[in-house]
């Protein structure tokens, strides 16, 4: 079992192996959360005592579900695990496309057996950290650049065969100053930042000329996985867009790489800055589609550390705030108006079955989840577009048109 202050991304290959994780510091969207979530073994965050009273070589039982740490081994009483027939839920037809959220290539063809239509969102920030193991400026600096591309690209490529020919929306990196700083040699690179959630990530750092040539590698990784292994379902996702020319910047970058953008190789662009809402019809000129990041579209519009246990527990951190519907609605009218998809792939889904569908009546387009909540989302995108039809058709109103196939 995993017993530290906080996790960080460096940790990877330890959770990979762990039974169980626990952390004095984060809240429900912290990293440690995720990616154990993703892992399916247990965690409990924010205890802020862990790391004192848990020492090394003591026998504890981790019960997550209740968030309670017991002293000795402890039979937890577990409810029988619900059986459903995949098959007869992969013959669910809905509108809104499903997807699901995957980080961890060791567990794609698991998760590729579930009904989902693709992923919505993969992350690279696991094989950085397990894969790789060092700063990708280090490396260039020991002229062991192939090495990056090569672990980076089977990484790829190992999630985008276990789902082939699904779409695998691959986000770019978007590890934060603090988190690079726990790969090997990352402190020779990385400055301390007093807040690094609104600091040097995302595409800022792509288009510096501090990080740009290792950025370059991520798209060589890229091609590699489309050309020399043929997996053309991978397609490009940029994190943390601030600025239009963010988007024109990286996109000019892609064509140079030989990545351009076409039928086959869509660009989106996570929707999680509220300029992203407040210039929607613009940036949806430059991109195939959005992918609205509700963990930080909320932290920014709240003005909520997305980490602060204390801020959850007072209700400040909620995705379901007002605030937050409203410009998920906006985004979702204003990128259809610009003939732009939208979908999601913050955890907010994954947590609250109410916001999903909230999501299903704004027409979003799809939705992508944790693993451990995609067979239950499917049915209730299901129930509540057929709810919707049958409103519709009392009403005498006539059926929207993303919705026109399950009539």
């Amino acid at each position: 079992i995993v017993v530290t202050a906080m996790a960080t991304p460096d940790m990877g290959p330890a959770m990979e192996r762990a039974a169980a994780i626990v952390t004095n510091e984060g809240g429900v969207t912290c990293h440690a959360a995720i990616v154990s979530r993703e892992l399916g073994i247990p965690c409990i965050v924010g205890t802020r005592n862990a790391t004192k009273i848990l020492q090394d070589g003591m026998l504890i039982t981790v019960d997550a579900i209740k968030g309670i740490v017991y002293a000795g081994a402890v039979g937890v009483q577990v409810g029988e695990e619900k059986q459903l027939e995949i098959t007869q839920i992969s013959q669910i037809t809905t509108a809104t496309k499903l997807y699901v959220n995957l980080g961890v290539p060791s567990r794609a063809e698991e998760v590729s057996r579930l009904p989902v239509d693709g992923v919505g969102l993969m992350r690279e920030e696991f094989i950085f950290a397990s894969a790789v193991g060092e700063h990708p400026l280090s490396l260039i600096e020991k002229g062991q650049e192939q090495k990056f591309i090569d672990n980076l690209a089977e990484g790829i490529a190992k999630v985008a065969r276990a789902f082939n020919p699904r779409p695998v929306i691959l986000r770019l990196s978007d590890f934060k100053t603090n988190e690079y700083r726990s790969l090997k040699g990352g402190e020779r690179y990385e400055q301390s930042e007093q807040n690094p959630m609104i600091g040097w990530r995302g595409c800022s750092r792509y288009t510096s000329p501090k990080y740009e040539k290792a950025f370059r590698l991520e798209l060589k990784a890229v091609k590699k996985v489309r050309d020399q292994m043929g997996l053309r379902n991978v397609w490009i996702m940029l994190p943390f867009v601030r600025i239009l020319s963010d988007v024109e910047r990286v996109a000019l970058m892609m064509e140079e790489e030989g990545l351009r953008r076409g039928a086959d190789l869509k660009l989106y662009m996570m929707a999680e800055v509220p300029s992203n809402i407040i210039l929607a019809d613009k940036f949806a000129k430059l991109v195939d589609g959005f992918s609205i990041g509700s963990n930080d579209l909320t932290q920014l519009i709240l003005g909520v550390d997305r980490d602060s246990e204390m801020l959850a527990q007072l209700g400040y951190f909620d995705e379901r705030n007002e605030a937050v519907l409203r410009a998920i609605a906006h985004l979702i009218k204003v990128a259809h108006q610009n003939n732009c998809s939208v979908g999601i792939c913050g955890q907010a889904p994954s947590n609250y079955p109410e916001f999903t569908k909230f999501l299903v009546e704004e027409g979003i387009d799809s939705i992508s989840v944790n693993a451990d909540t995609a067979i239950e989302t499917r049915k209730l995108i299901a129930e509540t577009e057929r709810r919707i039809i049958l409103e519709k058709a009392r009403g005498g109103e006539q059926t929207p048109e993303h919705l026109e196939d399950l009539t």
